[in-house]
């Protein structure tokens, strides 16, 4: 979706809208599941990236700009719990019980008209 609103700052209001936002790339050169006895599953991704594309537009009292902007965001590491436990039926059913995300570095390029 859409990202819009606006910020406060010194003089007046900055507002702002960020578009047309798209994940372009996703990379996982390290993952990892096990199996937990008794609990259910550790999913373990490491040292991954991703880039994300956007349009965005800038607005305050004294001027507006607007462009397009890529952001790539690396080192970025997650570990995962599921539990997998049995619902009424018999079935498996599975369910986040714990997730922990730590990014390294994120660069953002923007492209407008000023």
């Amino acid at each position: 979706p859409d990202l819009n609103g606006y910020e406060k700052f010194g003089l007046g209001n900055v507002k702002y809208n960020i578009s047309r936002i798209h994940v372009t790339t996703v990379e996982f050169p390290s993952a990892s599941i096990s199996l937990i006895p008794g609990t259910g599953i550790k999913l373990v991704i490491g040292n991954a990236s991703l880039t994300i594309d956007m349009n965005w537009n800038i607005r305050t009292w004294m001027f507006k700009d607007s462009g397009r902007s890529t952001v790539y965001i690396s080192k970025v590491s997650v570990t995962a719990i599921f539990s997998t436990p049995l619902d009424n039926t018999g079935h498996t059913s599975i369910s986040l019980t714990s997730c922990r995300t730590t990014s390294g570095d994120i660069d953002i390029k923007l492209n407008g008209k000023s």
